[in-house]
């Protein structure tokens, strides 16, 4: 592994760059993990991925000649018993936490999963799982929302999944899941890692709707998926044991100069190297691959 340094362009000239020529190594980041997994029979809703940027204006990350891993997180398992959490994004020292769980009503546990968002506790009196977990500075998430705390209720719900932006309401509530943020480091302003929303009993006119950046909607029926490379949590599923949804799995996105044109590579093929309008370099990577730096 290349030494990872935080070192700005002027000190880089002992690690392969020259100052004040061509690129000087530094890139801008954005990475989501993988949303939670929706719970069932009257579930939680799964916390979105965690969010970690640098895009605008934060500190980035300054890359060395060598070769770095790139992870691109899963979500996480929908279940008619607790989803499961999803899985971690990595790109260097960035790592943004998989979505917390979507919990089942009356289950074990019937508290939502932690994680880069909470996941949405199970209906009748589930507990909120907490977000930005494990913590970091500029927080990575929020936390879910509780279950509904009636007992043998048709109105039962569980509660939604946190987002990067807003935490999960309460299924007591609205019931909607928190919504994400947007970044436009592709260009476009685009909504990343919203939570979803809880599973609900037959006696509800609506499950609440999924937060903006890919959250899934709950239902009384099964719960809808995460949004693709968006790392939205997943619905919730209704009584009667319907499934929660699957967590929609993560992104990872780098912007360098333009001078770093023919100095940055990209494998597998599914991932892409392009470029923008101004010339600047745009990696986006949808699955598990390498960044190799020359």
């Amino acid at each position: 592994m290349p030494l990872n340094s935080t070192r700005g362009g002027a000190s880089a000239k002992g690690f392969g760059f020259t100052a004040g020529k061509g690129w000087d190594g530094t890139i801008d980041y954005l990475v989501v993990g993988g949303g939670g997994g929706g719970g069932g029979d009257g579930g939680g809703a799964g916390g979105a991925g965690g969010y970690r940027t640098s895009f605008p204006g934060g500190t980035k990350l300054t890359l060395t000649p060598g070769s770095y891993p790139i992870t691109v997180g899963g979500g996480g398992a929908g279940s008619t018993t607790p989803g499961s959490n999803g899985q971690d994004s990595t790109f260097s020292s960035i790592t943004s936490a998989g979505g917390g769980f979507g919990a089942r009503f009356n289950g074990s546990p019937s508290t939502g999963g932690s994680g880069g968002s909470g996941g949405g506790g199970g209906a009748r009196g589930g507990g909120a799982g907490t977000g930005n977990s494990p913590p970091v500075s500029p927080s990575q998430g929020n936390n879910g929302g509780s279950g509904d705390g009636s007992t043998n209720s048709p109105t039962d719900r569980g509660g939604s999944g946190g987002g990067a932006g807003a935490g999960g309401s309460n299924a007591s509530g609205p019931g909607n899941g928190g919504d994400g943020l947007a970044n436009s480091i592709t260009g476009p302003s685009i909504y990343y890692a919203g939570g979803g929303s809880g599973g609900a009993n037959s006696g509800r006119s609506n499950s609440g709707s999924g937060g903006l950046g890919g959250g899934g909607a709950g239902s009384t029926g099964g719960g809808a998926p995460g949004g693709l490379n968006l790392g939205g949590g997943a619905g919730g599923g209704g009584f009667n044991n319907n499934s929660g949804g699957t967590g929609g799995p993560g992104v990872v996105i780098a912007l360098a100069a333009k001078e770093a044109v023919n100095r940055l590579s990209v494998s597998p093929g599914t991932n892409t190297k392009t470029t923008t309008p101004t010339g600047e370099v745009l990696i986006t990577f949808t699955v598990s691959g390498d960044l190799t730096v020359s």
